[in-house]
C-alpha cells in the first residue's frame, strides 16, 4: 500500500437503498431561480416552489450529498424525495420544525 492511497470497491454505489421514494412535481412560481440542496428538509423550501408540502414532510431530495436541484422561473419538474434517517431531527432552515420530525406539530403551511 502507498501512503495516502485509496482502495475502492469496484461495485456501484447506490444511495438511499431500500428507502421509500416519494415522487412530486414541483413548479417554481417565482421570478428567480431557486436551488435546493441534497439535505434540505424539502417541506421547508422556498414558498415560491409549489407542490404537495405535506407529502414532503420529513424528506429530502434523493440526490448525491453535496449536490442540488435548480428550479428556473416557471419551470416544473418531478423530483424524488426520501425520508431522513438517524435521529430525524431538523433545526433551522425556515424554522418550521426545530426538533424531532416525528412529534406532533402545529399548522405550518
Amino acid at each position: 500500500m502507498i501512503p495516502g492511497e485509496y482502495l475502492l470497491k469496484q461495485d456501484v454505489i447506490i444511495c438511499n437503498r431500500n428507502k421509500p421514494i416519494t415522487k412530486l412535481v414541483v413548479k417554481n412560481r417565482g421570478d428567480r431561480p431557486i436551488q435546493v440542496g441534497s439535505h434540505f428538509h424539502f417541506f421547508e423550501v422556498n414558498s415560491f416552489l409549489e407542490f404537495d408540502r405535506q407529502a414532503a414532510y420529513g424528506k429530502h431530495l434523493n440526490i448525491p450529498a453535496g449536490t442540488a436541484v435548480r428550479f428556473e422561473p416557471g419551470d416544473a419538474k418531478q423530483v424524488e424525495l426520501v425520508p431522513f434517517s438517524g435521529k430525524r431531527h431538523v433545526y433551522g432552515l425556515n424554522n418550521f420544525v426545530n426538533g424531532p420530525l416525528d412529534q406532533e406539530r402545529g399548522g405550518e403551511s
